[in-house]
């Protein structure tokens, strides 16, 4: 008799974690509800993006070089710095790797040569 009511006490506190938890799950649904609501609708079709008069922006394709460190006697401090801007390179070839070899950091194999 004592583990039959020991038992029932234990299947009671486990309704009662489920309801806790069910009581959890919707509030947590009722809650997101409220905050999309206030969220601002999305733009109309008006309000997109259109494109440059000029027509689509293209990817400029060029390699580039950094200017010169300034000289000075003193150590030059990295808040001294400011900008360091680049320019573009005087040779616009692509570096390639050496014929023969594979191309890749450290890979020792003859790739693709033979």
């Amino acid at each position: 008799m004592d583990m039959a009511a020991g038992s029932g006490a234990a299947g009671l506190w486990l309704v009662v974690a489920a309801f806790v938890v069910v009581a959890v799950l919707i509030g947590a649904f009722v809650l997101g509800s409220r905050l999309k609501r206030r969220e601002p609708p999305p733009p109309l079709p008006e309000e997109q993006p259109r494109m440059p008069d000029g027509g689509p922006v293209r990817e400029v394709l060029e390699n580039r070089e950094p200017e010169e460190m300034p000289r000075s006697d003193g150590r030059t401090l990295p808040h001294e710095l400011r900008h360091q801007g680049s320019r573009t390179a005087s040779g616009q070839d692509r570096p390639r790797w050496d014929e023969g070899t594979s191309g890749s950091f450290g890979g020792g194999g003859p790739g693709g040569a033979r």
